[in-house]
């Protein structure tokens, strides 16, 4: 975690050493600079996001006021910490749990022996909110607005169901453990429903809301249930030369639609080394977020035995396959065979744990 501080004292500056012996941070002092606008340096910060967290050495109004104007979302904002003069009161103010505030606060206060102030209301009742499930097991959060439902829920003391598709994450205080029926799995028919979904069973029929843990796209549009999205999907790509960059992206999209999952799911996009410069395979791993892999011929040439191949894609590029061998080089199980698509090849699998 890369930190900020802002110094507007000495008082500031003897927290601020005695914190930066345990803890690398960037110092922003007033005293060492005779133009020094708070609201600048502060502006500055936000916009290069060059840190994941800041720390005030002021009071809380200068805080406040000095990012106000900066602020945009949860999932966006730096951390933002306040700490008084006298070392007495370490305070959470901004990105308590996605931003990880709180547990810097933590940190911080034990250093100093000083008072964490946490005023998150799932952590003073012991409860785990939805977005610190997503951060501590690297999910990604479908919907922010449905995250604060569902906190609010738990707030107020209603059922919320928690389902883990694939049963790795235990269910948290608060929550009610979901019945899923694992059975009805068919590996080799994921595109008609992996996992049954007994959400609305007797057990949890008087549920007020819900968390699913999936790499599938199907609970998007159910009411009070949130989808934390697993990132374990794989795409194994191939395609002419100067592939179109729009036409790509639809088809891809297309066709994760059609076998059901979630395009959040996409953790790595793979092609063989003689397209690591094909702009419509680089973009489309930008804009699903995911890691861009590259296999080497030689590591192809090893299992190419395996798929169905082309003699002409043999002689273009020096293997028989590309798109199933790229699957399968970065971990991935295959759920669909070579899907030949206008001039590109698509294979989706699923990263094996």
């Amino acid at each position: 975690m890369k930190i900020a501080a802002i110094c507007i004292n000495s008082q500031g500056e003897k927290l601020y050493r005695n914190i930066n012996k345990y803890i690398p941070i960037d110092l922003f002092n007033k005293n060492d600079n005779g133009v020094f606008s708070i609201g600048e340096v502060v502006g500055e910060i936000f916009k290069q996001q060059k840190y994941d967290a800041l720390i005030f050495f002021t009071s809380t109004g200068i805080a406040v006021r000095a990012i106000a104007p900066y602020i945009k979302s949860k999932d966006k904002d730096p951390a933002v910490l306040v700490i008084d003069v006298l070392g007495k009161y370490v305070i959470s103010l901004l990105s308590g749990h996605l931003g990880g505030a709180n547990e810097l606060t933590i940190e911080i206060s034990k250093l100093i022996k000083a008072e964490p102030i946490i005023t998150t209301a799932t952590d003073n009742m012991g409860l785990i909110a939805p977005d610190m499930i997503a951060k501590n097991n690297n999910l990604v959060i479908d919907d922010l607005k449905k995250a604060k439902e569902i906190a609010a829920l738990l707030v107020a003391g209603e059922k919320v169901v928690f389902v883990d598709e694939e049963k790795k994450i235990s269910t948290p205080k608060g929550y009610i453990d979901g019945d899923y029926d694992m059975q009805s799995c068919n590996a080799e028919k994921v595109e008609k429903t992996c996992y049954h979904n007994n959400l609305n069973s007797n057990k949890t029929n008087e549920k007020s809301g819900a968390v699913v843990v999936t790499n599938k796209d199907k609970y998007l549009n159910e009411d009070k249930t949130l989808c934390l999205i697993r990132k374990n999907i794989i795409l194994g790509i191939g395609c002419r030369k100067d592939y179109s960059v729009d036409k790509m992206r639809e088809i891809v999209i297309g066709k994760l639609k059609e076998f059901g999952f979630h395009k959040s799911a996409v953790k790595t996009v793979a092609t063989v080394e003689v397209k690591k410069n094909e702009e419509a395979i680089k973009r489309l791993s930008e804009y699903l977020d995911a890691d861009f892999k590259i296999a080497s011929i030689k590591e192809i040439e090893k299992i190419q035995h395996r798929y169905k191949g082309s003699d002409f894609v043999e002689k273009t590029i020096g293997v028989r396959a590309v798109c199933e061998p790229s699957v399968e080089l970065f971990g991935g199980t295959l759920i669909t065979e070579k899907l030949s698509i206008d001039g590109m090849t698509l294979c989706i699998g699923v990263e094996e744990i």
